[in-house]
């Protein structure tokens, strides 16, 4: 047997593994996409995950939980989109190590859950982004059991993505795509500030 044959008699068993996968997947309805982990690249996906979602039409909100206290690419570019296809709400203080009053944190945690919970309860969205709310469910500035009701209850085509790092055990139990980014190398630790289009 030659080496283009080898090759395609190991393709075409391949294409009968993964046809057969495509064959059993027959659920259609909304999924909840948790991102974790200490690497880069949790909101990146959430946001692209949002490209997606609006390229299709659908019905988009976002609500991010930490960021708050500088502009960055994305809300730059995705405000462009509010109105009828996306709600976007900025509603973190800044990093807790930059406010240093966990009152204020709380409050603006629990501000952010009440409009994602708002979300979450309206069948008119199709694509939710929670953008670090694992890191208000972490601190505790959000109580996970009102999460995973929420989450659980939703309506039943909504698409929803969590993102943040340390993703608590019972998120990731009722989640059905959990994806943990680890960090190999990152330019910070090279003293690289962070730069707009890679972070901002």
């Amino acid at each position: 047997m030659t080496p283009e044959e080898r090759h395609r008699e190991r393709m075409q068993r391949k294409k009968e593994l993964v046809d057969r996968k495509i064959a059993r997947a027959t659920i259609d309805r909304g999924v909840l996409v948790v991102n974790t982990g200490n690497g880069k690249g949790k909101s990146s996906s959430g946001f692209g995950m949002l490209a997606r979602s609006l390229g299709h039409g659908f019905k988009c909100g976002v609500v991010q939980f930490i960021k708050g206290t500088f502009s960055t690419g994305e809300e730059a570019f995705f405000r462009h989109f509010e109105g009828d296809q996306l709600d976007y709400y900025v509603m973190g203080e800044g990093f807790t190590w930059e406010t240093q009053d966990k009152a204020r944190d709380i409050a603006a945690a629990q501000a952010a859950w009440d409009v994602a919970a708002g979300m979450l309860a309206n069948p008119d969205y199709d694509f939710v982004l929670l953008d670090e709310l694992n890191i208000a469910l972490v601190k505790q500035y959000v109580q996970l059991e009102q999460v995973i009701a929420a989450v659980t209850s939703r309506p039943p085509r909504q698409h929803l993505v969590i993102t943040g790092r340390g993703a608590p055990d019972g998120l990731v139990a009722v989640a059905d795509t959990v994806t943990e980014m680890r960090v190999v190398k990152h330019a910070f630790d090279a003293g690289i500030k962070a730069q707009k289009g890679v972070e901002l």
